[in-house]
C-alpha cells in the first residue's frame, strides 16, 4: 500500500506578482498585493524540516505549488491522500481552488471547506453571515470608486474603511481611520484606483487587538485549544507599511536592519479572562454554525470593558507567521514543522 501523502498546497509570491503585472497592475501595486502570499515565500525555507518531521511520523510530505496541483491532486489516491492549502484567494490570489479540487478528485483536506474559502475572502458578505448568526461584528457599508452600494451606520467614533477582498488585513494607509464619510469615499476611490476593489466601511471599534489561533492537532481539540493573544505593537491598526515589514524578504530586510520589531504577545486571559471566555464561545459559534474546523485564526478587538467585536475570520491563518507559531509553541509545545507534521499524522495514520 502506497506510504500516506501530505499534499500542501500553496500559490507563490513571484508567480501571482507575474500574473498582476501582465494584468496591467504597476509594478509597486503587484509587489504590494503579491506580498500577502509571503507566507509561501517564508515557510519554503522549512520544507526540508517538514518532510522530515512527516517522515518520522510514516507519511510523506509534499509541497505542491499550484499551477501543478490540478494534474497533481486529480490522480492522487483518495485512500492515502490530504490536501492542506497553505495559500487562499479569490480575487488577487487563487490558492481557493485548491480544497475545490481537492472535493472533486475525491480527496480529504485539512481545514473547512471550499465554500468557506470563499466567504472568507469578501468581507462584506462574511460580516452579513456572521451577523445572522448573531455574533459580535461591527455593522457595515459598501462603497466602489465614490459611491455607495450600501451606506453605513452613523458613528460618534469615525469609521473605519478596508479593502473588501484584499488580503486581511484590516488596512491600507494611516488614515484608514476617517472621521467624515466624504474621507470615506475618497479612500473608497484610492482602493479603486490602486488595487481595483471595493471598500467596507465600518464604524471605528476602539480596544486593542487580539488575535485567536485554532489548530486541532489531536483530530479532537475544543475551543480550550484556541490560543487567544493580544497583540502588542504600538499602533492602532496594521497598515500595509507595517505589513510590508512583518513578512517575505521585505520583512526579513526590515528585521535586519532594525527597522521592524515583532509584536509583543500576550496571552489575553492575563488581564481580561471574562473577555477570554466570550472569545472562545464565539470561536465555537463559528465551528458549530460555520463550519470551521481544524485550522482557522479570528481578528479581535476588545475593549477595557471586556466587551469583544469580531472583525474577520480566516481559514487559511499565516502558518509561518510570529504569532501562529508562538501559539504552535505555547499551545502544543512543538515547532511549526512539528505541528504541521503531526496533525497531518493523526488524519491520515491515526
Amino acid at each position: 500500500m502506497p506510504q500516506p501523502r501530505l499534499f500542501l498546497v500553496y500559490e507563490p509570491e513571484k508567480a501571482c506578482l507575474d500574473r498582476l503585472v501582465d494584468q496591467g497592475y504597476p509594478q509597486e501595486r503587484a509587489a504590494e498585493i503579491s506580498s500577502y502570499l509571503a507566507q509561501s515565500t517564508d515557510l519554503a525555507p522549512e520544507f526540508a524540516d517538514i518532510w522530515r518531521e512527516a517522515g518520522k511520523r510514516g507519511i510523506t510530505f509534499t509541497p505542491l505549488e499550484l499551477d501543478e496541483a490540478a494534474a497533481t491532486i486529480t490522480s492522487a489516491d483518495p485512500d492515502t491522500s490530504l490536501v492542506w492549502t497553505l495559500t487562499d484567494g479569490i480575487a488577487y490570489f487563487r490558492g481557493g481552488t485548491a480544497p475545490a479540487l481537492a472535493r472533486l478528485a475525491g480527496l480529504r483536506t485539512l481545514g473547512a471547506d471550499d465554500s468557506l474559502f470563499a466567504l472568507c475572502q469578501d468581507k462584506f458578505r462574511s460580516g452579513a453571515v456572521l451577523s445572522a448568526l448573531g455574533l459580535p461584528v461591527p455593522q457595515a457599508g459598501l462603497a466602489r470608486n465614490g459611491h455607495w452600494l450600501v451606506e453605513p451606520p452613523a458613528s460618534e467614533r469615525g469609521w473605519f474603511v478596508k479593502p473588501n477582498r484584499l488580503g486581511a488585513k484590516i488596512g491600507i494607509w494611516p488614515d484608514s481611520h476617517c472621521h467624515d464619510l466624504d474621507h470615506a469615499l475618497e479612500l473608497s476611490r484610492r482602493v479603486s484606483s490602486h488595487y481595483r476593489d471595493d471598500v467596507v466601511v465600518q464604524p471605528y471599534v476602539a480596544g486593542r487587538n487580539v488575535r485567536a489561533s485554532f489548530l486541532d492537532m489531536t483530530a479532537h481539540a475544543d475551543m480550550s485549544s484556541l490560543g487567544v493573544f493580544l497583540v502588542e505593537s504600538g499602533a492602532d491598526f496594521q497598515t500595509m507599511a507595517d505589513s510590508l515589514a512583518l513578512y517575505g524578504d521585505t520583512g526579513a530586510e526590515a528585521k535586519s536592519t532594525g527597522f521592524y520589531v515583532e509584536p509583543e504577545l500576550v496571552p489575553l486571559a492575563a488581564t481580561q479572562p471574562l473577555a477570554d471566555a466570550e472569545i472562545r464561545r464565539v470561536a465555537a459559534r463559528l465551528v458549530t454554525g460555520l463550519g470551521l474546523r481544524d485550522v482557522f485564526s479570528m481578528d479581535l478587538r476588545v475593549k477595557a470593558d471586556g466587551t469583544i467585536h469580531l472583525i474577520e475570520f480566516e481559514v487559511c491563518p499565516g502558518l509561518p507567521c510570529f504569532d501562529f507559531r508562538a501559539y504552535c509553541r505555547a499551545q502544543w509545545s512543538m515547532s511549526l514543522a512539528e505541528a504541521m507534521a503531526e496533525t497531518a499524522a493523526r488524519r491520515l495514520v491515526g
